[in-house]
């Protein structure tokens, strides 16, 4: 069973869904393809997986690296788990292009970023660290400007 929380942030409200006793979303208000992945009927619940993922944000946003991953239960096609484990590998900070990306993954930038567009856990997953080609920033489901909240948050310490 799915159960949700809803928490705050600098960025806004985030919903958490949880299965078990691991994250299976995290979405930032307003975000495209909000709770796409969730089935119609979830209770709102706590769970103890939830207080992992509040530890994590709140250093995240404290701009402190976290140094734990929350347990996640991604659910998607194997590609899509294989790029979302890729973005996960991204240091804390650094950014890498969709190119880039598809080179290690032996695929298309395209395909690549149609994974990354349906990351269900914004942040953890940090899909916000994958930018186009020269640094332009590209797209980012939770919106252009928290995107470059986050990467600001990861260079400085702060967020804006």
């Amino acid at each position: 069973m799915t159960t949700l929380w809803h928490c705050d942030s600098p960025l806004g409200g985030i919903t958490l869904a949880g299965r078990g006793d691991a994250l299976a979303g995290l979405w930032l208000e307003g975000q495209h393809r909000f709770a796409a992945t969730l089935p119609d009927d979830c209770p709102e619940a706590w769970l103890p997986v939830f207080g992992q993922v509040c530890r994590w944000l709140d250093r995240y946003f404290s701009g402190r690296v976290p140094d734990f991953t929350p347990p996640l239960d991604l659910a998607g096609t194997p590609f899509q788990r294989r790029v979302w484990e890729e973005l996960i590998s991204i240091p804390y900070g650094q950014t890498i292009t969709y190119g880039a990306l598809a080179r290690r993954l032996g695929s298309s930038a395209r395909a690549v970023g149609g994974a990354v567009g349906r990351n269900p856990v914004s942040l953890i997953v940090p899909c916000h660290r994958v930018v186009g080609a020269g640094g332009w920033p590209g797209g980012y489901a939770g919106g252009l400007d928290r995107k470059l909240r986050l990467l600001q948050l990861e260079s400085t310490g702060t967020i804006f």
